[in-house]
């Protein structure tokens, strides 16, 4: 059978989560994704935004990651497409005028195709009239206007809240990105197997944005259940995280990020209940690597030989922890040195999007490498999609 293709539709300043991590989760699991926005080719930039509610009366924003399409709209023919994305933030506001965006949108409206809408997207729906006798949930703020389309109503109870109404599948926040992108699978004909696992997150401030968020929430819409853990921080407590970035500097850029909500309590983790772990890059680590039960985690996992995914600059720890002699591995060119003074053989990330698995071990050097490095795991947990 050949590959499920998804369209995905972006705006300047949509949402950073709620585009990236669909956009890559559905990758990791075998999909092929085009990302396209009005106006742009493949190749340019959309801007995104950090919404997060941070105590205020409505969410805050400031700026996240530049966004790189993979398409162009106008060469896209919506009748190769399996599915259709709607990213949420402020780009559904002026997207729901054009009127290229209403004629795709309803096109895959009618043709009862997979159509998944959240938080702020819904406003395309609304101004294409494919809502209209739907029941459908979005960001509340959106009601009005989904309410006059002539869509029934569900109250969001949660953040996380997901509707499902034949092929139409909205949700309110990317706090609901497990369920919605699960459902999205299933409407595409996808059935996961194995995936009643255990995954542990070793999570800290300053942690990259998108390297916790990205294979924390890929990884739940598979099914697995999956905690993150801070030292010296508690279940419900957060870590800030960091924007790290691309933009023609001799290194990384970086912006505040979301902050991002543990699951569990470090001090009550029993490592031996998991099936891996999973160490995000960032400036965390520059920490991490000098907790000694930091160090002592770690070495259960290799030591037990369960699976250990480490991205960008997690693998600091591991040289820390002295887990790498002999070991094949990559990570962020700048932490070659801790890699090979540690006694592994380095391999190069070329491009930057590469991954590599040695044994039980997966590392990779990026974020853009996320769609490897989680169908990596997913292979040595024997987690499988098929359609």
């Amino acid at each position: 059978m050949a590959p499920k293709r998804v369209l995905l539709l972006c705006g300047d300043f949509m949402e950073d989560y709620e585009v990236m991590v669909p956009f890559q989760a559905l990758q990791a699991y075998g999909i092929t994704v085009d990302a396209v926005c009005p106006g742009k080719k493949s190749g340019d930039v959309c801007r995104t935004a950090v919404h997060q509610l941070s105590g205020h009366q409505t969410y805050s924003e400031t700026r996240g990651h530049n966004f790189v399409l993979n398409a162009t709209f106008d060469d896209i023919d919506a009748t190769s497409y399996d599915g259709l994305v709607l990213p949420g933030g402020r780009a559904p506001e002026y997207l729901a005028h054009i009127p290229g965006v209403v004629e795709l949108v309803t096109k895959f409206a009618s043709s009862g195709k997979a159509l998944a809408s959240i938080c702020h997207g819904q406003l395309i729906l609304a101004a294409a009239g494919v809502a209209k006798g739907r029941k459908c949930t979005a960001f509340p703020a959106v009601r009005p206007a989904l309410v006059a389309s002539g869509a029934h109503w569900v109250e969001p109870d949660t953040n996380s809240a997901t509707v499902v109404d034949g092929n139409l599948i909205t949700a309110a926040t990317y706090e609901g990105h497990p369920e919605f992108i699960r459902h999205f699978v299933k409407a595409l004909g996808g059935n996961i197997s194995g995936s009643d696992k255990k995954i542990l997150f070793l999570c800290g401030d300053y942690m990259e944005d998108y390297e916790v968020m990205v294979p924390f929430q890929s990884l739940q819409a598979l099914g697995c259940h999956v905690d993150a853990v801070c030292p010296k921080k508690k279940a419900g407590e957060t870590c800030p995280t960091a924007i790290h970035d691309f933009e023609g500097d001799q290194t990384y850029s970086e912006k505040p990020g979301h902050d991002f909500a543990l699951t569990a309590t470090y001090g009550d983790v029993d490592a031996s209940s998991y099936d891996a772990l999973v160490i995000p890059g960032g400036r965390a680590p520059e920490y991490l690597a000098l907790d000694e039960s930091v160090i002592a985690l770690v070495k259960h996992f290799t030591e037990s030989k369960k699976p250990v995914a480490s991205i960008c600059h997690g693998q600091q720890i591991l040289a820390a922890a002295d887990v790498l002699k002999g070991r094949k591995c990559t990570a962020f060119p700048a932490v070659k040195l801790n890699v090979v003074l540690a006694g592994a053989t380095w391999l190069e990330p070329d491009p930057i999007s590469r991954c590599f698995t040695d044994g039980n071990l997966v590392t990779g050097a990026a974020w853009p490498g996320h769609p490897e490095f989680i169908s990596q795991l997913m292979a040595l947990l024997g987690i499988k999609i098929s359609f």
